[in-house]
């Protein structure tokens, strides 16, 4: 499958311009609508990519299990399902919302899309919406960032965090 990565042309005091976007070869796979969720990064060569994001929500316990073991399987109701759920950062506030309402002490997870490589899929899920799902477990190698995701008024606070 084609590399999704993206050639970033320009960069300004931290702002990033893209173009000449490619993705390789799509296949027709469900891979090839991926949502543009950004973070670059400077690669070898000089050239700066921009990395595909996806999220994952983990409460506390489940967050340290993943440090302390070094991979895990997911949550209870990624076992039960046979896949580690993801979202989009278009997805994930609604995500937390629904999954995680009124809960405290979330972990909020960054992950390359594209390093995952054939073990994630893009599949139809909530209202028609394609949801990366992951077919291994997670390991601690695949995390870009975590974030803490505060609580407040019942509400998850997405703010500060670039999705």
């Amino acid at each position: 499958m084609g590399s999704l990565w993206r050639d970033v042309a320009t960069q300004r005091e931290g702002s990033q311009s893209l173009c000449n976007a490619h993705r390789g070869d799509a296949k027709e796979s469900s891979r090839a609508m991926l949502p543009p969720d950004r973070l670059t990064r400077a690669i070898p060569h000089g050239k700066t990519m921009a990395m595909i994001l996806i999220y994952k929500l983990f409460r506390a316990a489940e967050y340290d299990a993943l440090v302390a073991a070094g991979e895990t399987a997911g949550a209870p109701v990624d076992l039960a399902d046979g896949y580690v759920h993801f979202s989009t950062g278009d997805q994930v506030a609604v995500t937390a919302a629904k999954h995680f309402a009124g809960v405290g002490g979330l972990k909020l997870l960054a992950i390359d899309a594209d390093a995952l490589g054939d073990d994630l899929k893009w599949e139809v899920s909530r209202g028609g919406a394609l949801f990366p799902h992951l077919y291994r477990k997670l390991r601690v190698a695949d995390v870009v960032w975590v974030r803490d995701l505060p609580l407040q008024d019942g509400q998850h606070q997405f703010d500060g965090v670039t999705l």
